[in-house]
């Protein structure tokens, strides 16, 4: 039962991951598509698309490492770093680093399930040889018990013979 329990936090916990990560997301997308439909000035949109963008990534990388912090998932503070290196560098290139960390997201939603399918597959897989060791175990305490009353049984008769033995002796002298 210990196996079922292990089990049933883990499910539970890639559940939350997942809630999280969904969260994560959908801070990403609230916070870089705002921005898009306005019409700005080019200095304006240097200007203020960097300290929004900025901030939504800051924003992202904290929310990220806070969580995986109070869930203490080394997969949540991975996703983290790579997400704060993603938002450093990606934009180097020119590329949108939200696309990018969306992407990342994604994966990391896709691994969870795979992992969490597999971890299901496990269980059934286990629940499965439990029941038949549980059957197996019954079957043969139930033998046991058949030859434990045929040991008491012989027992009682080898007692009694070797009682008919000794009075046989007795009258034989």
């Amino acid at each position: 039962m210990q196996t079922a329990s292990d089990h049933e936090a883990t499910v539970n916990a890639r559940t939350e991951e997942l809630g999280v990560i969904a969260k994560a997301r959908q801070i990403l997308e609230e916070t870089s598509s705002g921005a898009v439909a306005q019409s700005y000035s080019f200095v304006q949109v240097g200007v203020r698309m960097q300290n929004r963008a900025d901030l939504a990534k800051s924003e992202v990388v904290t929310m990220v490492k806070s969580l995986a912090k109070k869930h203490h998932s080394a997969a949540l503070a991975q996703l983290a770093s790579k997400i704060a290196a993603v938002v450093k560098y990606g934009a180097l290139g020119g590329e949108d680093p939200f696309g990018k960390v969306k992407g990342l997201i994604s994966d990391m939603i896709s691994k969870l399930e795979k992992e969490m399918n597999e971890e299901a597959s496990e269980k059934i897989y286990c629940d499965e040889q439990m029941s038949k060791t549980e059957v197996k175990k019954g079957e043969l305490e139930d033998d046991v018990a058949k030859m434990t009353s045929k040991i008491d049984t012989a027992s009682a008769k080898s007692a009694e013979l070797k009682e008919q033995v000794k009075e046989l002796e007795n009258e034989l002298a």
